[in-house]
């Protein structure tokens, strides 16, 4: 028996004990990570390639001999439509929690494995995407990313050096250009693949195409999602931070994608998530090679449940706002961004430095700007009604001001509708929008 495992409902990580239940929603101990059948562990260690026939670990997508995919491994990945039923047990209300599927990654300590674009320091993963090296200013935060050498300060220097040749982007013409404008996008695109997940994906390509972010954040990634988004025309313009050998082997992910040269992505571990919630990081050469870090998070999620409903995770997620900005705070021009969770009556006041932001209140302040609202998302209003300003920009800026901020794909998908089941009622036809969530979109302009 393994040290610990995750509940399939709550996403909790739960220690080994005699008790084979979750300790936040009581649901029962799976027998093996991708099944809650009673086969012994033994008999689903591996799955057989259906091209060649070999037998492969079930930790793994692909086969290791011809790369075919393992079909039963996305199938893993859909939801089941109890578990999108508000008030479903171990969920409780409608933060509905993401479903953790994979199990933790194991390694000894201060491995450091770069050739995959995969770096373990003391346990913290840390997925690098496009650069080629790392160094750790100490064991518990991986500060530095090199590109061909060039080291550069995720942690705050303000002296960056340029990478030169070095620089990783799309568009190598695009530092030359006179930018009067930057725009980064914000975007929870839902993980929930049983409600016309192509149809949703394609409108928010449709936004990505309307607005041409220079820089896209993504949380609630799924491999699906990934292979959708990569099949597209406006893909080809960004570098993405997440190879998609890394995207096959995660059940959900934050995501970054630039147009603009990026000197590093890298990933930071937060100390403690019951959920796997990370920080990930891109620092991009703007004009004049102004250097700009963008992070993004997805915070750990409120997750009510039996018997006691009290499982907010409020204390983990204030902790885990408070490391990112600490991490982010030393850098000329930061911005952290994501779907928080946050909600001010329970959590507080965000936890900004002096010289830090809130955009939306900044420069909309007589607006509420809620991005989760079960009244104006009229897919989601059948669910309990709920109103909250979620996703956010946090930002410091020392060579950018930010002129405008924007809610985005809060129109209904045309002549799209989907049929909500309920328990103990008639299904309901609802119509679709691009996510559970509204983006946001923030246009910066050079001091």
């Amino acid at each position: 028996m393994s040290s610990s495992w995750t509940c399939s409902s709550c996403t909790f990580i739960n220690p080994n004990s005699l008790k084979p239940t979750c300790q936040i929603c009581s649901n029962s101990e799976p027998t093996s990570q991708f099944s809650s059948s009673s086969k012994p562990t033994s008999n689903l260690e591996k799955w057989s390639c259906k091209a060649c026939t070999f037998l492969n670990p079930y930790k793994l997508s692909s086969c290791e001999i011809c790369g075919t995919r393992n079909s039963s491994f996305l199938s893993n990945l859909n939801l089941d439509d109890q578990e999108l039923e508000l008030g479903s047990k171990g969920v409780g209300n409608v933060f509905l929690p993401l479903l953790q599927k994979c199990s933790n990654v194991s390694s000894s300590t201060n491995k450091r494995k770069v050739g995959d674009d995969l770096v373990d320091v003391d346990n913290e993963v840390v997925y690098l995407g496009a650069s080629r090296g790392v160094k750790s200013s100490n064991k518990k935060a991986v500060d530095f990313v090199t590109v061909d050498d060039d080291a550069f300060d995720l942690g705050g220097s303000r002296d960056i050096k340029s990478a030169g040749k070095a620089l990783v982007g799309c568009d190598d013409t695009r530092a030359k250009e006179d930018l009067r404008t930057l725009k980064i996008l914000s975007y929870n695109v839902w993980f929930a693949e049983n409600i016309e997940l192509r149809i949703r994906m394609r409108a928010i390509g449709d936004i990505i195409q309307l607005h041409s972010p220079d820089v896209i954040c993504l949380q609630e990634v799924t491999p699906n999602i990934y292979a959708i988004f990569q099949r597209t025309n406006w893909w080809k313009s960004y570098k993405c931070s997440v190879s998609y050998d890394k995207a096959m082997t995660r059940p959900y992910f934050c995501m970054q994608l630039s147009k603009l040269p990026v000197k590093s992505f890298g990933c930071k571990q937060f100390s403690y998530s019951a959920m796997g919630r990370e920080l990930c990081i891109a620092e991009v050469s703007t004009q004049g090679d102004t250097p700009l870090v963008v992070a993004t998070s997805h915070l750990e999620s409120p997750c009510p449940g039996p018997p006691k409903w009290d499982q907010m995770y409020s204390k983990e997620r204030v902790r885990q706002a408070n490391e990112a900005v600490d991490f982010l705070k030393k850098n000329p021009n930061a911005i952290l961004c994501g779907d928080m969770n946050w909600d001010d009556k329970l959590d507080g006041e965000f936890p900004l430095p002096d010289g830090w932001i809130d955009a939306w209140t900044e420069l909309k302040p007589k607006e509420i700007g809620w991005t989760y609202d079960t009244k104006a998302n009229l897919m989601l209003s059948a669910n309990w009604k709920l109103q909250k300003r979620l996703d956010r920009f946090l930002i410091s800026l020392r060579d950018f001001k930010a002129e405008s901020i924007n809610m985005v794909g809060t129109e209904r998908i045309p002549e799209v509708t989907y049929m909500k089941q309920r328990k103990g009622k008639p299904d309901l036809e609802l119509p679709v929008l691009p996510s559970d969530h509204f983006g946001l979109l923030l246009t910066l302009a050079a001091r």
